[in-house]
Formats: C-alpha cells, structure tokens, sequence
C-alpha cells in the first residue's frame, strides 16, 4: 500500500511539474538577444514567414494549448519571451515593427527571426511600454548573472553618482518610472524600509539586467 501511495505521488507531481514548467518567465541574463525592440503578444495559432508578406516562404506553422505546442522542435520555452498559462500571456521578442508586420524571434535558442503578420497593432509594446506595463503592477527581479553594479542605488542616472543604498535581499522592488537605460525605483528589502534612487535596468547595447516579475 505505501508503495502505492509512494508511485501515485511522484506520477502526480510529476505531472504537476510539467504542467508549471511550460510557464516561461526570465530568470537569467541572456547577452545574445540584444537587438530586440519590444514585445508583441500572440495567438494560438501563428503562421511564420520569411518575409514580410503572404506570398513569402513559410518557415513554421505554430500552434499551441494548454498542454501541447507544435511544432516540437521549437516549444514553449524557445518560442515564448513570456508565457503565463493561467493568465493565457504569450509574448515573443519582436526584431522590428511596421505598420501590418511585425518581425519576431522565434527561437531563442538559435536567434532565429520571421515575420508573423499582425492581428491587432495595439499587441506590439516597446520595451519601455513593457516595463511601464508589467513592471509597475508586479516589480522588477533582478536576473540571475547581471553585474555586481546592479545592487548599487544611484543618486542620478549616472554610473560614477553616488550609490545611496544597496540591494541586499528584496522582498520587493517598485518601478516608479523608466528613463532610459535606468530605473528609478523603491527597494523593499527585509527590514521593510524603503530605498528609493536609480538602477541600471539594461546596458547600452541592450543587455537586460532586471526584469518585470509577471505573474
């Protein structure tokens, strides 16, 4: 009978796992996937060109639900930037935007970019309207992998300010406003008081340090 118990526990959390794994949230500093401009949020259904029209060659068909994603070879974790399944959130890193198309990546893995033709243009957010969206409403993590100088809280936007605090283990951190490659933002660390300055949010080629907590 405890054998029993024992497999119908590890068959159940097991399959438990698998279906929080297909969440996607960024948790690490990825230095390769700097020439992105925002994000644009996707259906379940997304035809993939190579260019940006319908007579061009289609590279993937892809579909996905609750507990599948095709094509394999791609998935959920290569395919989304941010995928929320309770929430029904798909985001993918979009390359470029017109005024019909927008150009994704569609494999983080590799880099590989097409063009996927827009559905709503209001989907599409710049990087900053991404921030200000998600960033405000659930704080920033810091990803794991961004330099030391991201704990340092700065005075003014300026890398050689004044360090005013220090991040040491935050229980929250509020974006108040973005400004360029800095955050100004209100760090609650365990002893609950707040520190409030600037953070350097991502470098100057487009590397991301902190990342909206999206939940």
């Amino acid at each position: 009978m405890k054998r029993f118990i024992s497999l119908l526990l590890i068959t159940l959390t097991t399959a438990f796992c698998a279906v929080q794994a297909k969440d996607v949230i960024p948790i690490r500093v990825v230095e390769n996937q700097v020439n992105t401009v925002g994000m644009y949020q996707v259906g379940d259904d997304i035809v993939v060109y190579k260019e940006p029209h319908e007579n061009s060659h289609i590279l993937y068909r892809v579909r996905w639900n609750s507990d599948e994603f095709f094509p394999e070879d791609i998935g959920f974790e290569k395919f989304f930037a941010v995928f929320i399944e309770k929430k029904s959130l798909a985001l993918v890193e979009t390359v470029d935007c017109l005024d019909e198309w927008v150009e994704i990546v569609y494999d983080k893995s590799t880099g590989a970019t097409g063009w996927i033709k827009k559905d709503d243009p209001y989907k599409f957010m710049t990087w900053i309207n991404f921030y200000n969206n998600y960033g405000k409403k659930y704080g920033l993590t810091l990803l794991k992998g961004a330099p030391k100088s991201c704990l340092d809280i700065k005075a003014s936007m300026e890398p050689n300010a004044k360090t005013i605090a220090t991040i040491n283990n935050p229980e929250m951190i509020k974006l108040n406003v973005i400004r360029g490659n800095w955050a100004l933002v209100s760090v609650f660390d365990m002893d609950r008081t707040p520190k409030t300055g600037y953070v350097r949010w991502r470098s100057d080629d487009g590397v991301r340090y902190f990342y909206p907590s999206v939940k």
